[in-house]
């Protein structure tokens, strides 16, 4: 079976130590996870999610209303993982500048006075951007450049930004007062969107128990701060044979209503633009991780497949029939997925 060209890395590394480091990885990754459940109650699925987004060095938005713990969520793993937290609270009336920073004036003990450059919280590891829909565009804009290049260009002057650097995002639903649509540039730079489900009575119970007592919970750090990068990079051996990449290209392609042959009728009616490059790139690095996960040694199909509302949810926007229809986006792509043919020979 051939493999495309970005695993052409894996020849170089001993397969044997190549394994030893997945099985590193497995074990780090379950050992985070476990820490993460000792505060957040509930949320298997979601909180692993937020860690294969992680460790694929790639952005989350977390959408749900309010009080569900999504900031919770978020210091919790800046805990875990024992980096730097900064945190923006969006309002209305919140500044580029307030994010970023600005060039202040100073004055020496002589008297003489120059211009510095005051960081803004977003110098830090992990940078929590709560109700990021509650900022006006212009603010959100400022989000673009440090979530691609993970730098500040201000006056002139780039600033880079300390690694790891990942934002992660909370937004209340659109139809909540007060908030404004994310551009689309932006909402494709977040590698994953992620619903935020309402806990049962039984999970209920559990958070009133957790939350009321006297101590929070002390979680350990489970994955420092290089060991994170280390691991990205390690991700990027796991082999990708040729139909897989084919077949992830397929599905971005038959999120486009213009696609001739698109074999999703719902995408034709609804979709007014389909999921970008960024997409097809998530899709395989979360792949890889769900791959090494589970203790395989090349994607397979149901790698993609499980990862692909959460990597092309918010990459898939509605028109205004589809918008006038509250049609869900989760229900086109579980179309697309019974719709684009599976590389043959190649089992779900």
């Amino acid at each position: 079976m051939t493999t495309n060209d970005n695993d052409a890395a894996t020849a170089t590394v001993q397969p044997e130590k190549l394994e030893a480091r997945f099985a590193e990885f497995r074990e780090r990754f379950a050992a985070m996870q476990t820490e993460l459940q000792r505060a957040i109650v509930g949320y298997e699925e979601m909180l692993q999610d937020v860690l294969v987004a992680i460790v694929s060095h790639g952005h989350v938005l977390l959408e749900g209303v309010p009080g569900l713990g999504k900031t919770y969520l978020v210091r919790m793993l800046a805990r875990a993982l024992g980096v730097q937290f900064g945190r923006v609270q969006c309002t209305p009336d919140l500044m580029p500048a307030d994010i970023l920073g600005t060039h202040i004036v100073n004055e020496d003990s002589s008297g003489h006075r120059a211009f510095s450059f005051e960081k803004g919280p977003v110098f830090t590891n992990l940078l929590l951007v709560d109700e990021i829909n509650r900022a006006t565009p212009k603010t959100q804009a400022a989000l673009l450049e440090v979530m691609q290049e993970e730098h500040v260009t201000v006056g002139g002057e780039t600033f880079s930004l300390p690694r790891p650097f990942f934002v992660m995002a909370t937004q209340n639903p659109l139809e909540m007062e007060g908030t404004y649509p994310l551009p689309e540039a932006q909402l494709d730079r977040f590698f994953y969107k992620l619903k935020v489900p309402y806990p049962s009575q039984a999970e209920l119970v559990e958070i009133s128990r957790r939350t009321t007592g006297a101590q929070e919970p002390e979680l350990d750090v489970s994955m420092q701060g290089e060991e994170l990068i280390a691991f990205q990079d390690l991700l990027k051996h796991v082999p990708v044979a040729d139909p897989l990449a084919s077949y992830a290209a397929a599905l971005v392609l038959a999120s486009h209503p213009e696609e001739k042959d698109g074999p999703v009728a719902d995408v034709k009616r609804f979709v007014s633009y389909g999921a970008s490059p960024r997409g097809m790139q998530t899709l395989i690095r979360a792949a890889r991780v769900h791959c090494v996960l589970d203790g395989r040694t090349a994607v397979s199909i149901a790698d993609i497949q499980r990862v692909a509302k959460p990597a092309l949810r918010h990459r898939i926007l509605l028109n205004f029939e589809g918008e006038a229809e509250a049609v869900d986006v989760d229900g086109v792509i579980d179309q697309m997925l019974k719709g684009v043919p599976t590389p043959a020979g190649d089992a779900a």
